[in-house]
């Protein structure tokens, strides 16, 4: 209970408390919290008391609210280090998650010339555009679509592009995957986005775009992506200099 005595703020020790319960695993990822109501009689206090408790345990993103439906403990965030290139197949193994693709179109198009200054190729060029829902133990992480020279990387098929895509590259055609420049930037999920990965409209995202490099300065890809703001994240090492 709760110790109406103590300088601490009610609704502090309510939150800490709840989040105590999650960290200990007495609350487990996906299980449903009490109403604001339950936990009002619970504590004999108001409901607002509990609401800002609440408030506090969502932007600290250990639970959700589902309209409709009600609060639940959030799964933990995959975080992915920026300081190695890896592929999102790779990425989801390191953390023991199974991999897997969802394939929404595969096509070969006409490079525009935005396209082609950045693949550094000649306008109209054929390039594959490739978008895919990538989930980890089939929870949909991010919505990622790849451009990639047709003329480069030799033989793509819905197969497998299913799979790893580097996999193929680095295996199969034997071209080295040597850096990447990368862009993250936040926003809140259109409606296209938010029933692809499962999530509710303006919930966050992370927008990524990346442009990939083999050794010898060859632009490979540049890709899109939009991921899931609440399942994952980034994490940097930085050295002062």
């Amino acid at each position: 209970m709760i110790d109406k005595s103590s300088p601490l703020p009610i609704y502090y020790q309510i939150e800490e408390q709840i989040k105590q319960q999650i960290v200990s695993g007495i609350l487990e990822p996906g299980d449903m919290l009490r109403s604001e109501r339950e936990y009002a009689e619970y504590y004999q206090v108001s409901r607002m008391t509990v609401r800002q408790a609440i408030n506090n345990l969502v932007a600290l993103g250990l639970i959700y609210k589902k309209k409709g439906s009600g609060t639940f403990v959030q799964e933990q965030k995959i975080e992915q280090a920026l300081h190695g290139l890896t592929s999102f197949t790779e990425d989801m193994k390191t953390r023991g998650l199974e991999p897997s693709s969802h394939l929404i179109d595969f096509k070969i198009v006409p490079a525009s010339q935005g396209i082609a200054t950045e693949l550094k190729i000649k306008e109209h060029t054929p390039v594959y555009e490739i978008k895919r829902i990538r989930l980890g133990d089939d929870v949909p992480i991010a919505i990622e679509t790849n451009i990639i020279p047709a003329n480069l990387v030799l033989g793509l098929t819905e197969e497998i592009v299913i799979n790893s895509l580097y996999n193929y590259i680095e295996n199969k055609l034997h071209l080295r995957i040597g850096n990447a420049t990368q862009i993250i930037e936040s926003a809140t999920a259109n409606k296209t986005e938010a029933e692809l990965l499962e999530i509710e409209k303006q919930s966050p995202i992370l927008l990524i775009e990346r442009k990939t490099y083999l050794t010898d300065g060859t632009p490979l890809e540049i890709v899109k992506s939009s991921y899931r703001g609440d399942r994952y994240k980034f994490m940097i090492n930085i050295n002062r200099t």
